[in-house]
């Protein structure tokens, strides 16, 4: 297994719309705020030196959207391998997921919803006062990466065994773009 310092980067989907109550919860898209800031976010993501080297992502039409508008502000397409354990998994599923990936990635987007994500992100990394944990801890909203690094293998990683260095909300990149009730 291949060790070295990885990243894990995590996504939630973009504000989706609930003006079709007929809809089923899978089958929401974005609407115009969640599309504004998912674009937003992959401008963001165009400046992370290292791209990712592997995309899993929720199918649900939001994440799908998302990824959309992402690519659009990246500039790259990221292809994400759709995983249906993602949909409204908890915190554990995502880490099977999470050790699942191939040994010679370095950089893992994992894109999908909450509570899991933010649960992940809070298992994997310890409680402390820093500020980008604190944040975290307040609130996930949507369209907001967390990125992780750690050192070892994918496989390896347990509760505790990351560090947060990288969390931005949309709001932090635009004020109109939040806060709201998500």
């Amino acid at each position: 297994m291949t060790a070295g310092t990885k990243t894990l980067t995590l996504l939630r989907h973009a504000k989706s719309g609930w003006d079709d109550p007929a809809l089923r919860d899978y089958d929401r898209g974005l609407n115009a705020k969640g599309k504004r800031a998912a674009a937003l976010i992959g401008g963001h993501l165009r400046s992370v030196p290292e791209a990712f080297d592997h995309v899993v992502a929720s199918p649900a039409v939001r994440v799908a959207e998302t990824l959309e508008q992402v690519e659009s502000g990246y500039g790259r397409t990221l292809a994400p391998q759709w995983d249906r354990r993602i949909y409204l998994a908890s915190a554990v599923t995502l880490l099977d997921i999470v050790h699942e990936t191939p040994a010679d990635t370095t950089h893992l987007l994992l894109v999908g919803h909450n509570p899991g994500l933010e649960d992940l992100a809070m298992l994997l990394v310890p409680n402390s006062d820093e500020p980008l944990r604190v944040a975290l801890e307040a609130k996930y909203p949507t369209a907001t990466i967390a990125e992780l690094s750690f050192d070892g293998a994918w496989a390896d990683l347990a509760a505790g065994g990351a560090r947060l260095t990288r969390f931005v909300r949309p709001r932090d990149l635009d004020p109109a773009l939040g806060p709201d009730e998500d």
